[in-house]
């Protein structure tokens, strides 16, 4: 008796069009409804929209790599080379371990005082000017003032980072007219970071000083140096950025939640979870298929891409108890919006100590949060984050 190929679903709409991007969610429940794989026709890729697959596949770097590129087109892919993103196995780690010891808790806790007072800084002038951008007011400030020197950006270069950094973004989906107007500020980035490290114009003793010294070490090449650059800054701007803002969005509208916030500082980690979890700021990155596999039960020839619909896997009603609603009590731990297994961000642990400044200072410093206008979402293939928030910060 011949066995029946599983007929596996077809998705015809474009998940990444301006409108998908906007108000994505009807579009992920519907792929949630349609089965644990879906083929994207547009994108000619298999959606994973399910947390149970996300999941299996970002523990199965073996399986499903990264290093043939995580972009939805080979030119972006290609751009690529040289970062941790686009690496797998002893590659991966190897370009990871350059400034692994700049993420460990022991070195983010000597700049903590710092960034508590970066962020009361921000807050304080944010109320005292009444109605503000949260975006660019508060979302964008606090990253700002802190990764750049971190990561070792030249001082008088920073007025395009957050142009250039949410380019290098939004390239990664497929090779739609959003991706294409952001080619030139990607590769614009490109060839900054190239001749900052030709120029050693990086700040001494940062992320950045460390990885031009392992490139004179012969550890790693010039240009994988300025990979590694643009690797750190532009997600550890972007994602904190969008983190913050959504925070602000989702408390602004959740009053109930931001009380209970205020009532009980402690519950700062768990609602950090909770935002990342229901607005994730990275919406999808894909996966290469090393060889014949099977995914809940579905066959996946070699060579196809998987898209880890991140955004999706932390709104799973499989996974979750009422995933649509916001609530900072829940046990959001296990969220996705940082990723998984090997390629689990390295950066999460500075965006934790930036997204946890800025809640204690609103805390000690914000009665109300309201809304003073139409909130607008920026339009990226990849980041989930407000191109404009008004809101008003009411001083205690």
């Amino acid at each position: 008796m011949l066995k029946h190929r599983k007929v596996i679903p077809s998705y015809r709409p474009d998940v990444y069009s301006t409108e998908a991007i906007i108000d994505p969610y009807p579009h992920y429940a519907r792929l949630r409804e349609l089965g644990p794989v879906v083929w994207l026709s547009r994108q000619r890729v298999y959606a994973l929209p399910r947390y149970a697959e996300c999941k299996a596949v970002l523990r199965d770097d073996t399986t499903f790599v990264s290093g043939k590129g995580v972009a939805l087109n080979p030119f972006s892919n290609h751009l690529s080379d040289g970062t941790t993103l686009n690496s797998d196995g002893a590659e991966h780690d190897r370009r990871r371990k350059l400034v692994a010891h700049r993420m460990l808790p022991r070195a983010l806790r000597a700049i903590s005082a710092n960034v508590d007072e970066q962020a009361a800084a921000v807050v304080d002038a944010a109320v005292a000017r009444g109605e503000i951008d949260g975006v660019l007011d508060v979302a964008a400030a606090l990253p700002m003032a802190v990764v750049p020197d971190f990561v070792g950006w030249p001082r008088d270069s920073r007025e395009h980072l957050l142009d250039w950094g949410g380019a290098t973004f939004d390239i990664l989906g497929p090779l739609n007219r959003h991706a294409a107007r952001a080619v030139p500020d990607t590769l614009r980035m490109l060839r900054f970071a190239t001749r900052v490290i030709r120029d050693r114009a990086m700040l001494d003793g940062s992320l950045g000083h460390d990885v031009l010294l392992a490139a004179d070490d012969g550890q790693l090449t010039r240009a994988e140096a300025a990979a590694l650059m643009i690797d750190y800054i532009a997600p550890s701007i972007d994602t904190t950025m969008s983190a913050i803002s959504n925070a602000l969005h989702l408390l602004a509208t959740h009053p109930e939640q931001w009380q209970l916030l205020k009532a009980d500082p402690t519950l700062i980690p768990g609602a950090i979870n909770e935002v990342i979890r229901y607005e994730s700021p990275l919406r999808a990155f894909s996966r290469k298929v090393l060889h014949d596999n099977e995914l809940a039960d579905v066959p996946l020839p070699a060579g196809a891409r998987v898209l880890v619909v991140y955004a999706s896997a932390n709104r799973d009603e499989r996974e979750w108890d009422d995933p649509d609603a916001f609530d900072i009590r829940r046990d959001a731990a296990r969220h996705l919006g940082f990723g998984n297994g090997a390629h689990a961000c390295a950066g999460q642990g500075l965006a934790r100590l930036e997204i946890t400044a800025m809640l204690n200072a609103l805390i000690e410093r914000v009665d109300r949060i309201e809304l003073a206008g139409t909130p607008t979402w920026a339009v990226n293939n990849i980041i989930r984050r407000h191109a404009r928030l008004p809101v008003k910060l009411i001083g205690v």
